[in-house]
């Protein structure tokens, strides 16, 4: 989820609208920036940023997204070309101190807009990193501002393309087949974006002024205050909620054979984390995972919430910053989850790990923070961090050479990821195809589903990704998990995905009735009409309702995508191909990716 490292570019940005200009008289171009259109913008700018993540996850907002992509430039691109110059003047000048000085002032001047507390919690949970990243990148301000941003095409800029090694003699293409009637299957729990908020308070204020509600104040009586159970406005999962679900989940699916757990752990209170509220979620909730699915094997992949700040992974040529105490703190629980002692090493290093899961089926867990546009210390060096794809490819490699199947998990979804990373994951999920038997994911909060096509044959499907419904109900959504029918273990077995089935919390009825009430809310092949659950019949699919956007299965798409919260009646034809064409986006910065789907106007 994109958090408030974007608040703090905002902060910086508009502060200068507000700097003693006798302090930098000499720079006639940056006294220009700062006197002209400036005063009018600063309150526009603060609160676009400061709701930019609720945005994100409001079904309207997504909708509005889908109709308006291809019309606008975001607002907050002109800002950010306005004022990166003067940022890194009053950098290079070592006038910093009126970044802060001036920021926290003008959080007192626009409290009208934004929460003083989230406004200073903000610029002092970021500040020091961010003046640091902008001393530090080797980038144009234009550069910036397009990795920040999207305000232009990465791949326009040379700095911002690389490429990692991919072995050649690629085999031909092995589409996977149905397994034999009577073969063994495997069920496979996935978890994802629990966000539980240990402050949660019933009753309290569940639309306030800050990012994350549901936490503070007094009690209100009626629909306004929050729900005991949860709430669907701006708020996360209340512990009690998390305990209930998951031990319905272990009870119901007894038969599970292990885990996908696909991380972001706290709360959205990113405004004020510290290192040991991000430990607390992380050890809290994990042995509430061990203790309600005992003997049950977990396999981890970190999530952008459980830093702090929030989004931010420093590589190791950030020296005034590490990572280190997350990562040690991750090895340790994950080993009490179940992961083996092999699998420490990559983890302290990275965060990322491959074991054994079955025989024949090796998994591969990535951290993509290293990917993020949100992780501004990418804005240093991007290039492979750490060496995380080119890791990847060898054990691929391994795995094609060895006759093994991969599933691959992260948290964010690859078409989340910087531009040059999410071009050369498709590469390499092309050469591969043959291997990789599936992806899982999460992030969104959504139900969604994405499938990768052929390089070459742009209409041939070669692999597919499933990115899992969220615990949280933020925002305006079911809470919900997902179980998954595999292939089985036994020898020459595909491993890949034959079917799966969504189980949603209905946090209207259980906050009606005071008691959960947890439902299957869908079955792919059985609400999908599907024969198969391989790449080629989700494009068939896709296909489908292309031909019939204004039919059932469109609107049942969308109804899964919010997790019932709402049907798909509330979904117009804009919406309706802006969905269908996050079905088709395998990469970020794709501008072709959606060609095939018509208009509909």
């Amino acid at each position: 989820m994109v958090c408030f490292t974007h608040i703090v570019l905002f902060f910086f940005f508009a502060a200068l609208s507000t700097v003693d200009t006798r302090s930098i008289q000499n720079n006639s171009d940056v006294e220009l920036l700062i006197q002209n259109r400036i005063v009018e913008k600063k309150q526009l700018s603060a609160t676009i940023a400061s709701y930019r993540h609720r945005f994100e996850h409001s079904p309207n907002f997504k909708k509005l997204r889908w109709a308006l992509s291809e019309k606008l430039t975001p607002p907050y691109c002109e800002f950010c070309h306005l004022f990166v110059p003067a940022i890194r003047f009053l950098i290079e000048i070592n006038e910093t101190i009126h970044v802060e000085n001036v920021t926290i002032a003008l959080c007192k001047d626009i409290q009208l807009f934004l929460n003083i507390e989230v406004c200073v919690g903000a610029v002092l949970e970021y500040k020091d990193a961010a003046i640091e990243i902008f001393s530090m990148s080797p980038l144009t301000n234009k550069e910036l501002c397009a990795l920040a941003f999207d305000c232009e095409d990465q791949k326009d800029f040379p700095i911002l393309r690389w490429n990692v090694t991919i072995p050649g003699s690629k085999p031909s293409p092995r589409p996977p087949q149905p397994p034999a009637s009577g073969s063994p299957k495997l069920k496979v729990l996935h978890l994802s974006d629990i966000h539980v908020d240990f402050a949660y308070k019933p009753g309290t204020q569940a639309d306030c002024h800050k990012p994350l509600c549901c936490r503070d104040g007094p009690t209100i009586p009626g629909p306004n205050g929050a729900g005991f159970w949860g709430d669907y406005r701006n708020c996360d999962l209340p512990y009690w909620t998390a305990q209930s679900i998951l031990r319905y989940a272990s009870e119901l699916e007894e038969d599970i054979d292990f885990i996908y757990y696909t991380g972001d752990l706290p709360p959205h209170n990113v405004w004020n984390q510290s290192r040991a509220d991000q430990l607390y979620s992380l050890t809290t909730i994990n042995q509430l995972l061990a203790a309600t699915f005992s003997n049950k094997t977990f396999y981890p992949a970190v999530g952008n919430h459980e830093a702090a700040p929030c989004n931010m992974y420093p590589t190791p040529s950030i020296r005034t910053d590490n990572i280190t105490w997350l990562y040690e703190a991750l090895a340790d629980s994950w080993a009490t989850l179940g992961l083996p002692a092999d699998t420490r090493e990559s983890i302290v290093r990275g965060a990322f790990y491959t074991t054994m899961v079955r025989p024949g089926l090796r998994l591969i867990s990535l951290n993509m923070n290293y990917c993020a546009p949100e992780n501004y210390w990418l804005f240093v060096n991007a290039t492979d961090p750490l060496g995380q794809l080119q890791w990847m490819i060898q054990w691929l490699q391994y795995a094609e050479d060895h006759g093994e199947k991969v599933h691959i998990i992260a948290h964010h979804p690859p078409r989340s990821c910087l531009a040059a990373f999410s071009w050369n994951f498709h590469q390499i999920i092309n050469r591969y195809e043959n291997t990789i038997a599936g992806q899982f994911y999460g992030h969104t909060h959504n139900d969604e589903f994405i499938v990768f096509y052929d390089e070459v044959d742009k209409k041939r499907a070669v692999s597919m990704a499933y990115v899992t419904p969220s615990l949280t109900p933020q925002s305006f959504l079911n809470p919900g998990y997902r179980i998954y029918t595999m292939d089985g273990a036994y020898e020459n077995s595909s491993y890949w995905v034959l079917d799966h089935r969504t189980v949603i919390m209905n946090l209207t009825a259980t906050n009606m009735y005071n008691r959960t009430i947890l439902l299957n809310e869908y079955e792919a092949r059985d609400a999908y009409k599907m024969e198969n659950l391989f790449p080629a019949d989700w494009d068939n699919l896709i296909q489908r309702m292309q031909n019939d956007i204004d039919g059932s299965l469109m609107s049942s798409a969308y109804q899964y995508y919010t997790k019932s919260y709402t049907n798909g009646t509330s979904c117009n034809r804009s919406c309706r191909r802006g969905l269908l064409c996050n079905f088709k986006t395998a990469r970020s910065d794709d501008p072709h990716a959606c060609d095939s789907i018509p208009s509909y106007y």
